[in-house]
C-alpha cells in the first residue's frame, strides 16, 4: 500500500508539473471553436502581408547597398615636412631656353629656375611637340669677348655691321644678302653692350674673308616694329637667314669672334651644299614655316607645406627679356598635389575610386587638368590662387586612398611696361582634412529592422481591423 500510495503520490505531484508549464506560454492560443473568421479579417491579412514583403525587400536592398559619409580631422600628415607637387603646363609662346620654375614660400624658401625632375620640350605654333630640349637641364654659360677699349663702343678698323633703321631698310638688306646675320639689340641690355665690340669685329673678319655675308644689326628700341615682326623675346637675338627666311634656331652659342666666325663658315658651307642639291633645297623650302616656338615643361617639386607659390616666367643668364613681347598663354596638362591617384595604374586605386560618388568631389583631385588661360595683350598673365585639403577616402579594409583635392581660382594680373609677366601658382595647404568613408549596417542591425517591421505591421494592422469590425458590427446591430 505504502509503495502504491508513493507511486500514485508521484503521478500526481508530475501531472501537477506538468500543468504548470504551460503558465509561461507567451503565445497562448485561443480555442478555434472561440474565434470569428470575416472578410474584413482576411482582406487586412492580406493587406498585412502585402505591405510586410514590400518593407521586407526595402530593407533588404538598403542593408545591401552602403553609404557614403564624410567627416572633417586634424590632418596628421603634417607630421611630414614636404609634399610633392606635380605639373605639366604648355607654354606657346615661351621658348623652353628661356623658360625659369622658381619657388617661392612663407619659410623664407627661394629656389630659382629648379631644373632637377623637370623636364622640357619644344612646342609648335599648334601646341605639337617638335623636339626634347632636356632633362635636369640647366641653362649654360655663354663665354663673352673681353675687349680693352669696349666702354667705347669701337670695333677693329674696316667694315662694321649694316645698321637697319627701317622695316625697308631691312627687307632691302635682306635681299641684297642671300646669307645673313643679324643682331637683334637694345642699348640698355648689358649683354648687348657686352656684344657690341665683338660683332664690329666680326663684321671686319667677314669682310676680311670675303665670305658673301651679310651682318646686320637692328635697334629694338628705336625701330621695334621691325622686332615685333621678327618675334625678338631677348636681347641680343642673333638670327641666321637664308634668302630672306629665317633659319631657326637662333644662335645661343658663345658670343666671341671665333665662334661666331666659326658659325658663319659653317653655315655659308651647308647652304653652298644645300645650293646644289635640289632634292635638299626642296625639302628645306617645305619646312620652312614660321612657327611660334614654345615650351612643355613637366615634372614635380618637392615644396614645404606651407603658404607659397611656384611660378614659370621667362629669364636668361645671358639675355635680358623683351617685356613687351613675353606672351604667357598657357594649358595646364596636369596639376596635382601628392600622388597622382586618377591616373595610378595600380588595380587597388583603381578599384577604391570607382566606389566612390564624383558627388563626393573626385574631380576636385585635378580641377585645373586640360584647362587654357589665354592673355590677348602683353604685359599680363594669369595667376591662379589654390587651397589644397588632404582627402583620405576609406572603402572599408585594405581600401584606403589618401589625395589631396583643389579649390581654384584663376585672374589676370596687368604688369608695368619694365616688369616681366609671370604665370603663378599660389597655393595653401589647409591643416584639415575631409574623411570619406564607406558605411555599412550590421547584421543584428537588420535582423532588428525586421522584427520591427513584422512587429509593428502585425500590431498596426491588427488594431485597424479591430477598430473596423466594431464599427461594422454596431451597424449590423
Amino acid at each position: 500500500m505504502r509503495g502504491a500510495n508513493g507511486i500514485g503520490g508521484g503521478g500526481v505531484e508530475g501531472r501537477r508539473g506538468n500543468r504548470n508549464v504551460p503558465s509561461v506560454d507567451f503565445y497562448q492560443r485561443v480555442p478555434r471553436d472561440l474565434t470569428e473568421a470575416t472578410t474584413l479579417g482576411a482582406v487586412m491579412s492580406l493587406s498585412c502581408i502585402f505591405i510586410m514583403a514590400v518593407l521586407f525587400l526595402s530593407e533588404t536592398i538598403a542593408f545591401a547597398r552602403s553609404s557614403i559619409e564624410t567627416s572633417i580631422s586634424v590632418d596628421d600628415s603634417f607630421d611630414s615636412p614636404k609634399i610633392k607637387l606635380n605639373f605639366d603646363i604648355s607654354f606657346y609662346t615661351l621658348p623652353c631656353e628661356y623658360l625659369s620654375v622658381d619657388v617661392l614660400d612663407s619659410l623664407g624658401a627661394n629656389r630659382q629656375n629648379i631644373t632637377k625632375n623637370v623636364e622640357k620640350w619644344h612646342l609648335d605654333e599648334g601646341g605639337t611637340k617638335r623636339g626634347f630640349h632636356g632633362r635636369n637641364r640647366e641653362q649654360r654659360e655663354i663665354k663673352h669677348e673681353v675687349h680693352p677699349d669696349q666702354d667705347e663702343y669701337e670695333g677693329e678698323p674696316g667694315e662694321h655691321p649694316v645698321e637697319i633703321t627701317s622695316a625697308e631698310e631691312y627687307k632691302k638688306f635682306l635681299d641684297s644678302y642671300p646669307l645673313a646675320f643679324v643682331n637683334f639689340y637694345a642699348p640698355w641690355c648689358i649683354w648687348c653692350q657686352r656684344l657690341h665690340p665683338t660683332w664690329d669685329k666680326l663684321a671686319h673678319n667677314v669682310k676680311e674673308g670675303e665670305l658673301q655675308v651679310g651682318v646686320g644689326m637692328v635697334d629694338c628700341v628705336s625701330y621695334d616694329k621691325v622686332c615685333q615682326t621678327n618675334r625678338v623675346r631677348a636681347f641680343p637675338t642673333l638670327r641666321w637667314f637664308e634668302n630672306g627666311q629665317e633659319i631657326s634656331p637662333d644662335y645661343r652659342g658663345d658670343r666671341t669672334v671665333e665662334a661666331l666666325t666659326n658659325f658663319i663658315k659653317m653655315k655659308a658651307v651647308s647652304a653652298e651644299r644645300i645650293k646644289a642639291n635640289p632634292k635638299i633645297q626642296k625639302q628645306r623650302a617645305q619646312m620652312r614655316v614660321k612657327t611660334e616656338e614654345g615650351c612643355r615643361v613637366s615634372g614635380h617639386l618637392m615644396v614645404n607645406r606651407v603658404p607659397g607659390n611656384f611660378h614659370v616666367e621667362a629669364s636668361s643668364k645671358a639675355h635680358n627679356l623683351n617685356v613687351a613681347m613675353t606672351n604667357l598663354t598657357h594649358t595646364i596638362n596636369h596639376l596635382t598635389f601628392g600622388e597622382d591617384v586618377l591616373t595610378t595604374t595600380s588595380t587597388k586605386s583603381k578599384r577604391i575610386l570607382k566606389q566612390i560618388p564624383d558627388s563626393y568631389n573626385v574631380k576636385q583631385l585635378q580641377p585645373l587638368d586640360d584647362r587654357t588661360y589665354t592673355t590677348s595683350r602683353y604685359h599680363q598673365a594669369f595667376h591662379h590662387n589654390i587651397k589644397v585639403v588632404a582627402t583620405d577616402y576609406n572603402m572599408g579594409s585594405n581600401q584606403q586612398l589618401s589625395a589631396y583635392q583643389m579649390l581654384a581660382q584663376s585672374q589676370i594680373v596687368e604688369y608695368d611696361d619694365m616688369s616681366v609677366p609671370e604665370a603663378r601658382f599660389s597655393y595653401d595647404i589647409s591643416p584639415m582634412s575631409v574623411i570619406v568613408k564607406k558605411k555599412g549596417r550590421k547584421w543584428y542591425d537588420y535582423f532588428t529592422s525586421l522584427s520591427a517591421i513584422i512587429g509593428g505591421t502585425f500590431s498596426t494592422l491588427g488594431l485597424i481591423d479591430a477598430a473596423l469590425y466594431k464599427v461594422f458590427k454596431s451597424k449590423k446591430l
